[in-house]
Protein backbone atom coordinates (compact mmCIF):
# COMPACT_ATOMS: atom_id res chain seq x y z
CA UNK A 1 0.00 0.00 0.00
CA UNK A 2 1.13 3.54 -0.74
CA UNK A 3 -0.07 6.94 0.55
CA UNK A 4 -0.05 9.93 -1.82
CA UNK A 5 -0.85 13.59 -1.25
CA UNK A 6 -1.97 15.60 -4.30
CA UNK A 7 -1.95 19.39 -4.07
CA UNK A 8 -3.42 21.24 -7.04
CA UNK A 9 -3.81 25.02 -7.16
CA UNK A 10 -5.13 27.15 -10.02
CA UNK A 11 -5.36 30.94 -10.08
CA UNK A 12 -6.91 33.29 -12.62
CA UNK A 13 -6.10 37.01 -12.46
CA UNK A 14 -8.27 39.39 -14.48
CA UNK A 15 -7.17 42.80 -15.77
CA UNK A 16 -10.58 44.30 -14.88
CA UNK A 17 -13.36 43.29 -12.49
CA UNK A 18 -15.49 40.41 -13.77
CA UNK A 19 -18.51 38.45 -12.59
CA UNK A 20 -17.93 34.71 -12.32
CA UNK A 21 -20.32 32.26 -13.96
CA UNK A 22 -20.69 28.56 -13.12
CA UNK A 23 -17.51 26.48 -13.06
CA UNK A 24 -16.95 22.74 -13.39
CA UNK A 25 -14.14 20.91 -11.59
CA UNK A 26 -12.84 17.46 -12.53
CA UNK A 27 -9.93 17.26 -10.10
CA UNK A 28 -11.01 14.58 -7.59
CA UNK A 29 -9.28 11.20 -8.19
CA UNK A 30 -11.46 8.30 -9.30
CA UNK A 31 -11.77 5.89 -6.38
CA UNK A 32 -11.98 2.13 -6.87
CA UNK A 33 -10.61 -1.21 -5.72
CA UNK A 34 -7.06 0.14 -6.13
CA UNK A 35 -7.56 3.72 -4.90
CA UNK A 36 -9.27 4.95 -1.72
CA UNK A 37 -9.53 8.62 -0.81
CA UNK A 38 -8.62 9.24 2.84
CA UNK A 39 -9.29 12.97 2.97
CA UNK A 40 -9.95 15.88 0.66
CA UNK A 41 -10.12 19.64 0.99
CA UNK A 42 -11.32 22.16 -1.58
CA UNK A 43 -10.71 25.88 -1.05
CA UNK A 44 -12.12 28.48 -3.46
CA UNK A 45 -11.79 32.28 -3.37
CA UNK A 46 -14.16 34.10 -3.85
CA UNK A 47 -16.20 31.76 -1.67
CA UNK A 48 -18.87 30.08 -3.82
CA UNK A 49 -22.55 30.34 -3.04
CA UNK A 50 -22.87 26.59 -3.73
CA UNK A 51 -20.73 23.55 -4.55
CA UNK A 52 -22.77 20.67 -5.98
CA UNK A 53 -21.21 17.23 -6.42
CA UNK A 54 -22.45 14.69 -8.94
CA UNK A 55 -21.42 11.73 -11.12
CA UNK A 56 -21.36 12.32 -14.87
CA UNK A 57 -21.94 9.96 -17.81
CA UNK A 58 -18.58 8.25 -17.21
CA UNK A 59 -18.96 8.08 -13.41
CA UNK A 60 -16.43 10.89 -12.95
CA UNK A 61 -16.76 12.90 -9.73
CA UNK A 62 -17.77 16.41 -10.80
CA UNK A 63 -18.05 19.59 -8.72
CA UNK A 64 -20.41 22.26 -10.03
CA UNK A 65 -19.40 25.60 -8.50
CA UNK A 66 -21.81 28.55 -8.37
CA UNK A 67 -20.87 32.10 -7.38
CA UNK A 68 -22.82 35.07 -6.01
CA UNK A 69 -23.36 38.03 -8.32
CA UNK A 70 -20.41 40.18 -7.26
CA UNK A 71 -17.32 41.43 -9.08
CA UNK A 72 -13.80 40.09 -8.55
CA UNK A 73 -10.29 40.53 -9.94
CA UNK A 74 -9.24 36.93 -9.35
CA UNK A 75 -10.33 33.34 -8.88
CA UNK A 76 -8.31 30.85 -6.83
CA UNK A 77 -9.08 27.11 -6.62
CA UNK A 78 -6.99 24.85 -4.40
CA UNK A 79 -7.46 21.13 -3.82
CA UNK A 80 -5.61 18.78 -1.49
CA UNK A 81 -6.36 15.05 -1.58
CA UNK A 82 -4.73 12.26 0.40
CA UNK A 83 -5.29 8.78 -0.95
CA UNK A 84 -4.27 5.16 -0.50
CA UNK A 85 -3.18 2.96 -3.39
CA UNK A 86 -3.51 -0.84 -3.36
CA UNK A 87 -2.34 -3.66 -5.67
CA UNK A 88 0.70 -1.57 -6.55
CA UNK A 89 2.79 -4.52 -7.69
CA UNK A 90 -0.04 -6.42 -9.39
CA UNK A 91 0.70 -7.51 -12.97
CA UNK A 92 -1.98 -7.03 -15.64
CA UNK A 93 -3.99 -10.04 -16.69
CA UNK A 94 -3.06 -11.55 -20.07
CA UNK A 95 -4.88 -10.49 -23.20
CA UNK A 96 -7.55 -12.98 -24.28
CA UNK A 97 -6.24 -15.46 -26.84
CA UNK A 98 -8.58 -14.20 -29.58
CA UNK A 99 -7.14 -10.66 -29.23
CA UNK A 100 -3.43 -11.47 -29.03
CA UNK A 101 -2.99 -10.76 -32.74
CA UNK A 102 -4.26 -7.64 -34.51
CA UNK A 103 -6.81 -7.34 -36.06
CA UNK A 104 -9.43 -8.96 -33.84
CA UNK A 105 -13.14 -8.55 -33.12
CA UNK A 106 -14.66 -7.65 -29.78
CA UNK A 107 -17.21 -10.04 -28.31
CA UNK A 108 -20.74 -9.36 -29.54
CA UNK A 109 -21.94 -8.68 -25.98
CA UNK A 110 -19.43 -5.79 -25.61
CA UNK A 111 -19.65 -4.23 -29.06
CA UNK A 112 -22.66 -1.97 -28.47
CA UNK A 113 -21.08 -0.47 -25.35
CA UNK A 114 -17.71 0.02 -27.05
CA UNK A 115 -18.87 1.54 -30.34
CA UNK A 116 -18.69 5.15 -29.12
CA UNK A 117 -15.06 4.56 -28.07
CA UNK A 118 -14.31 3.19 -31.56
CA UNK A 119 -15.83 6.23 -33.30
CA UNK A 120 -13.36 8.99 -34.30
CA UNK A 121 -13.70 12.30 -32.48
CA UNK A 122 -12.00 14.17 -35.35
CA UNK A 123 -13.51 12.81 -38.56
CA UNK A 124 -11.80 15.45 -40.71
CA UNK A 125 -8.35 14.17 -39.69
CA UNK A 126 -8.86 10.50 -40.49
CA UNK A 127 -6.90 10.65 -43.76
CA UNK A 128 -3.79 12.03 -42.06
CA UNK A 129 -4.15 9.69 -39.09
CA UNK A 130 -4.64 6.73 -41.42
CA UNK A 131 -1.53 7.57 -43.44
CA UNK A 132 0.53 7.79 -40.24
CA UNK A 133 -0.78 4.48 -38.90
CA UNK A 134 -0.43 2.72 -42.25
CA UNK A 135 3.23 3.72 -42.34
CA UNK A 136 3.77 1.98 -39.00
CA UNK A 137 1.73 -1.09 -40.01
CA UNK A 138 3.94 -1.48 -43.10
CA UNK A 139 7.02 -2.06 -40.94
CA UNK A 140 6.15 -5.75 -40.62
CA UNK A 141 3.66 -8.25 -42.02
CA UNK A 142 1.99 -9.36 -38.79
CA UNK A 143 1.46 -7.60 -35.49
CA UNK A 144 0.83 -8.80 -31.98
CA UNK A 145 -1.69 -6.42 -30.43
CA UNK A 146 0.57 -5.47 -27.52
CA UNK A 147 3.52 -4.81 -29.84
CA UNK A 148 1.47 -2.63 -32.16
CA UNK A 149 0.14 -0.48 -29.32
CA UNK A 150 3.60 -0.17 -27.80
CA UNK A 151 4.96 0.91 -31.19
CA UNK A 152 2.29 3.60 -31.59
CA UNK A 153 2.85 4.88 -28.05
CA UNK A 154 6.62 5.06 -28.52
CA UNK A 155 6.31 7.07 -31.74
CA UNK A 156 5.07 10.25 -30.05
CA UNK A 157 7.40 9.72 -27.09
CA UNK A 158 10.54 9.29 -29.19
CA UNK A 159 9.95 11.26 -32.39
CA UNK A 160 7.69 14.16 -31.38
CA UNK A 161 8.60 17.27 -29.40
CA UNK A 162 6.78 17.74 -26.09
CA UNK A 163 5.64 21.26 -25.20
CA UNK A 164 3.35 22.37 -22.39
CA UNK A 165 0.39 24.38 -23.69
CA UNK A 166 -1.85 26.64 -21.60
CA UNK A 167 -4.46 27.05 -24.34
CA UNK A 168 -7.83 25.40 -23.86
CA UNK A 169 -8.75 22.21 -25.69
CA UNK A 170 -6.52 19.91 -27.70
CA UNK A 171 -4.75 20.13 -31.03
CA UNK A 172 -6.40 18.27 -33.84
CA UNK A 173 -4.48 15.09 -34.68
CA UNK A 174 -3.51 16.49 -38.08
CA UNK A 175 -1.90 19.50 -36.35
CA UNK A 176 0.08 17.26 -34.03
CA UNK A 177 1.30 15.21 -36.99
CA UNK A 178 2.19 18.34 -38.96
CA UNK A 179 4.03 20.02 -36.07
CA UNK A 180 5.55 16.74 -34.86
CA UNK A 181 4.87 18.05 -31.40
CA UNK A 182 2.33 18.96 -28.76
CA UNK A 183 1.32 18.54 -25.15
CA UNK A 184 0.47 15.34 -23.28
CA UNK A 185 -3.22 15.74 -24.12
CA UNK A 186 -2.36 16.26 -27.81
CA UNK A 187 -0.29 13.05 -27.90
CA UNK A 188 -3.06 11.12 -26.13
CA UNK A 189 -5.61 12.44 -28.62
CA UNK A 190 -3.52 11.36 -31.60
CA UNK A 191 -2.99 7.89 -30.10
CA UNK A 192 -6.71 7.48 -29.41
CA UNK A 193 -7.64 8.42 -32.98
CA UNK A 194 -4.97 6.01 -34.28
CA UNK A 195 -6.45 3.20 -32.18
CA UNK A 196 -9.92 3.95 -33.49
CA UNK A 197 -8.59 3.85 -37.05
CA UNK A 198 -7.42 0.32 -36.19
CA UNK A 199 -10.88 -0.61 -34.94
CA UNK A 200 -9.90 -0.51 -31.26
CA UNK A 201 -11.91 1.09 -28.45
CA UNK A 202 -9.95 3.90 -26.81
CA UNK A 203 -10.67 6.71 -24.37
CA UNK A 204 -9.05 9.86 -22.96
CA UNK A 205 -7.86 10.11 -19.35
CA UNK A 206 -7.07 13.24 -17.36
CA UNK A 207 -5.31 13.12 -14.01
CA UNK A 208 -2.04 13.40 -12.11
CA UNK A 209 1.35 11.75 -12.42
CA UNK A 210 3.68 10.88 -9.58
CA UNK A 211 7.01 11.11 -11.42
CA UNK A 212 9.45 13.50 -9.71
CA UNK A 213 12.07 14.87 -12.06
CA UNK A 214 10.07 14.40 -15.25
CA UNK A 215 9.46 17.73 -16.97
CA UNK A 216 5.98 16.86 -18.21
CA UNK A 217 4.89 15.75 -14.71
CA UNK A 218 6.03 18.73 -12.66
CA UNK A 219 3.65 21.52 -11.78
CA UNK A 220 0.72 20.50 -13.97
CA UNK A 221 -1.95 17.93 -14.58
CA UNK A 222 -1.32 15.05 -16.99
CA UNK A 223 -3.23 13.22 -19.71
CA UNK A 224 -2.95 9.75 -21.23
CA UNK A 225 -5.05 7.15 -23.05
CA UNK A 226 -6.63 3.78 -22.40
CA UNK A 227 -7.43 0.98 -24.85
CA UNK A 228 -9.97 -1.75 -24.16
CA UNK A 229 -8.28 -5.15 -24.54
CA UNK A 230 -10.28 -8.37 -24.01
CA UNK A 231 -8.97 -10.19 -20.96
CA UNK A 232 -7.19 -7.10 -19.59
CA UNK A 233 -9.94 -4.49 -19.67
CA UNK A 234 -8.93 -0.84 -20.05
CA UNK A 235 -5.12 -0.67 -20.42
CA UNK A 236 -3.37 2.66 -19.95
CA UNK A 237 -0.69 4.07 -22.28
CA UNK A 238 1.33 7.19 -21.48
CA UNK A 239 1.86 8.72 -24.90
CA UNK A 240 4.32 11.31 -23.61
CA UNK A 241 6.78 8.85 -22.08
CA UNK A 242 5.88 5.82 -24.22
CA UNK A 243 5.36 3.70 -21.08
CA UNK A 244 2.47 1.61 -19.92
CA UNK A 245 0.49 3.33 -17.19
CA UNK A 246 0.75 2.08 -13.63
CA UNK A 247 0.09 3.22 -10.06
CA UNK A 248 1.99 6.47 -10.69
CA UNK A 249 -0.91 7.54 -12.94
CA UNK A 250 -3.85 8.80 -10.87
CA UNK A 251 -6.96 9.35 -12.98
CA UNK A 252 -9.48 12.08 -12.21
CA UNK A 253 -11.66 11.79 -15.32
CA UNK A 254 -12.25 9.64 -18.39
CA UNK A 255 -14.19 10.45 -21.55
CA UNK A 256 -14.73 9.45 -25.15
CA UNK A 257 -13.83 12.93 -26.45
CA UNK A 258 -10.62 14.62 -25.20
CA UNK A 259 -12.32 18.01 -24.84
CA UNK A 260 -15.03 16.74 -22.48
CA UNK A 261 -12.90 16.61 -19.32
CA UNK A 262 -10.71 19.69 -18.74
CA UNK A 263 -9.69 19.81 -15.06
CA UNK A 264 -11.33 23.23 -14.62
CA UNK A 265 -13.74 25.03 -16.91
CA UNK A 266 -16.16 27.91 -16.51
CA UNK A 267 -17.19 31.37 -17.61
CA UNK A 268 -17.20 35.01 -16.57
CA UNK A 269 -18.71 38.27 -17.81
CA UNK A 270 -17.04 41.66 -17.81
CA UNK A 271 -16.10 44.68 -19.91
CA UNK A 272 -14.61 44.19 -23.35
CA UNK A 273 -10.89 43.65 -23.57
CA UNK A 274 -10.48 41.81 -20.27
CA UNK A 275 -7.27 39.79 -20.23
CA UNK A 276 -6.63 36.75 -18.05
CA UNK A 277 -3.43 35.44 -16.49
CA UNK A 278 -3.43 31.78 -15.51
CA UNK A 279 -1.08 30.03 -13.09
CA UNK A 280 -1.25 26.33 -12.20
CA UNK A 281 0.78 24.30 -9.73
CA UNK A 282 0.51 20.58 -9.00
CA UNK A 283 2.54 18.65 -6.47
CA UNK A 284 2.27 14.88 -5.94
CA UNK A 285 4.21 13.45 -3.01
CA UNK A 286 4.38 10.17 -1.11
CA UNK A 287 3.44 10.08 2.56
CA UNK A 288 4.66 7.57 5.09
Amino acid sequence: MKHLCIQHSTRYDFSQPVRLGPHTLLIRPRAGHDVRIESSMLTIDPVPSQILWQRDLYNNSVARVLFAESDTLSLSISSEVTLQQFDIEASPLPIASNAEEWPFNYHSIERLDLVSFQTPAFFGDQVQVGQWVDGILAEQADWRTEDLLARLASETANNFQYAMREEEGVQKPAQTLSKRGGSCRDFATLFIEACRYLGLAARFVSGYLNAPGMAYAEGSTHAWSEVYLPGQGWRGFDNTSGRLCGPDHIATAIARHPEMVPPISGSYTGPGGVSTTLSVNVNVSERT
